[in-house]
């Protein structure tokens, strides 16, 4: 990796701080922000803010030939099936027009984009992998795999390495599900349980810096752990973990009636998701293997 890297974060959330945290000090380290509040936030991490705003084209100008590695981790609109912010910040990044002729500017090396294991859709418990064609049955998901695909014509067309990679349901300290378990939401009953996937904050974090280093091409990872469990498996070994109440166990009908739609949506979705290729290709040893093994010394706050 080439010393003094000039690197955008574009989403600069929990996982885009502990990838600045990860990069090398001499790297030069930009976040793109939106809000006034941002531009102090990424200053107390010691990064430069850039503003813009990836629903507006006019407001990414000067992006182009800056950087050697883009990190893209900010979500779709919230609406349609389209990624329009993707689909901006790709045009801010490509060489842009002047009076006369194309102005030659350098383009990223490198671009490493977090995708979803949503795009699969619902595999009714089957194992999926990345050779498995994407399925998306929700909105959300129909962004994501346009995303993917803007990404991957837009790295052929320029020679940009871009690696793909798609995450399932994030965990880290201080993001369990504990407060849905004080409020005591119901989970499914067996006959109707659903199988969920992992990867700790940590763990996803150090995956984006791994496929950073990738040369060339364009590179599709399940970045997922080994837990591969039963939705309701998961909310109980954490209550175990918190000295909290399991959650009741309901049947689908009865969840239903009980939980919100954004919470159901997850509920319809069952697959087991591979990770093989990341360990294989990128060599990658997970930290926390297994939800299990990140609880297993915890104790309750």
């Amino acid at each position: 990796m080439r010393a003094r890297q000039n690197t955008l974060i574009v989403g600069f959330g929990d996982i885009g701080k502990r990838v600045a945290n990860l990069l090398p000090k001499q790297n030069r380290v930009s976040v793109l922000v939106r809000k006034p509040l941002a531009v102090s936030l990424a200053l107390k991490h010691r990064v430069m803010p850039i503003r813009g705003d990836l629903s507006s084209r006019r407001r990414l100008r000067g992006l182009s030939g800056k950087f050697d590695v883009v990190f893209h981790f900010a979500p779709p609109p919230g609406t349609g099936t389209r990624d329009a912010h993707t689909r901006h910040l790709l045009e801010a990044l490509s060489p842009q027009k002047v009076q006369r002729g194309m102005l030659t500017r350098r383009l990223p090396g490198r671009l490493v984009y977090i995708s979803t294991t949503g795009v699969y859709g619902n595999r009714d418990g089957g194992w999926v992998d990345e050779h498995t064609r994407p399925r998306p049955a929700t909105a959300r998901a129909l962004r994501r795999v346009d995303a993917e695909r803007v990404l991957g014509r837009w790295g052929r067309r320029h020679g940009v390495a871009v690696s793909i990679l798609r995450a399932p349901g994030i965990y880290a300290a201080d993001r369990l599900p504990l407060e849905r378990l004080r409020k005591g939401m119901p989970t499914l009953d067996a006959s109707d349980d659903v199988f969920t996937n992992h990867i700790h904050a940590d763990d996803l974090a150090r995956a984006c810096i791994a496929a950073m280093q990738v040369a060339s091409g364009l590179q599709i990872y399940n970045v997922v752990d080994d837990s591969a469990m039963r939705m309701g498996d998961y909310f109980d070994i954490v209550a175990d973990a918190f000295a909290m109440h399991r959650p009741q166990r309901v049947s689908l009908d009865e969840a239903r009636a009980r939980l919100p739609a954004a919470m159901l949506s997850f509920m319809g979705e069952s697959r087991r998701i591979g990770n093989r290729r990341l360990k294989q290709r990128l060599g990658f040893r997970l930290r926390y293997p297994t939800v299990r093994s990140f609880l297993a010394d915890r104790r309750p706050d």
